[in-house]
């Protein structure tokens, strides 16, 4: 008779906050040996999430240079003629939110081909005004990012317009520090060449483990950063940066 082993936590979404109960990194005895009868057989369990010493758990984020996961792991050890079994399930941990309010700045902004960086031949862009705002650079992370674009004018029909999502994650030492930028996710917000004095919508979900609260560290940093990106017909890409400060509250 096959035997199979599997962890199941009762919080559906498996997330789990550091403290007042911290994690450690050790082994607990679930059941003593004996012989576990047919059937299903439920052993339920806990034990305490606590950092070892000065360590910081942080928030659990999955990135290209920076991956920070918590796992369970359970071992069933079994007689010398049988296998032992082992299972791993990953349990998600948010940081503490932060204790002060965020007020809300909004950020505007206002794109011609004169405000445009590392152009070269800026003579030969066509004439447009992108105009907008966001509603904030610094971000509570569990809810969306907000605001409007608005094409004023331009000689050149629309493409697309989208919002582009990127991390930025810093690692290194004293020797010298690597610093990646990847997208993480992209939404278009309008198709087509929009209708001039229309205010477009800007709403965008931070994606789960894929973002975290801004984050430094000794050894690392992970950074996000929203770009609006407005592609015209002649595939002219006009991109206005934005540094984002996320956090959870």
């Amino acid at each position: 008779m096959s035997v199979t082993l599997d962890i199941k936590l009762k919080r559906a979404n498996k997330v789990y906050h550091e403290g007042p109960i911290p994690l450690i990194s050790s082994s607990i005895e679930v059941a003593k040996a004996g012989k576990i009868p047919g059937g299903k057989t439920e052993i339920p369990f806990e034990f305490p999430l606590i950092s070892k010493g000065n360590k910081v758990l942080y928030e659990t984020y999955h990135g290209v240079f920076v991956n920070i996961q918590y796992t369970l792991r359970c071992d069933l050890k079994r007689p010398l003629l049988a296998k032992d079994l082992s299972r791993s399930c990953e349990f998600i941990v948010h940081s503490q939110p932060q204790k002060s309010k965020i007020v809300p700045t909004p950020v505007k902004f206002s794109i011609t081909p004169e405000t445009l960086q590392n152009v070269r031949e800026r003579s030969q862009l066509p004439l447009f005004l992108i105009r907008g705002h966001l509603d904030a650079t610094s971000c509570v992370i569990s809810q969306p990012l907000t605001g409007e674009v608005q094409v004023d004018k331009s000689d050149v029909p629309i493409k697309s317009i989208e919002l582009q999502l990127v991390r930025v994650e810093t690692c290194g030492c004293a020797e010298g520090y690597a610093r990646d930028a990847t997208e993480i996710q992209n939404i278009q917000i309008a198709e087509g060449d929009v209708g001039h004095g229309m205010p477009i919508p800007v709403h965008m979900v931070f994606p789960r483990l894929f973002t975290c609260p801004t984050l430094e560290t000794t050894n690392f940093k992970v950074e996000f950063e929203i770009n609006v990106v407005v592609i015209l017909q002649d595939d002219h890409l006009i991109t206005e940066n934005f540094p984002l400060k996320l956090c959870r509250v």
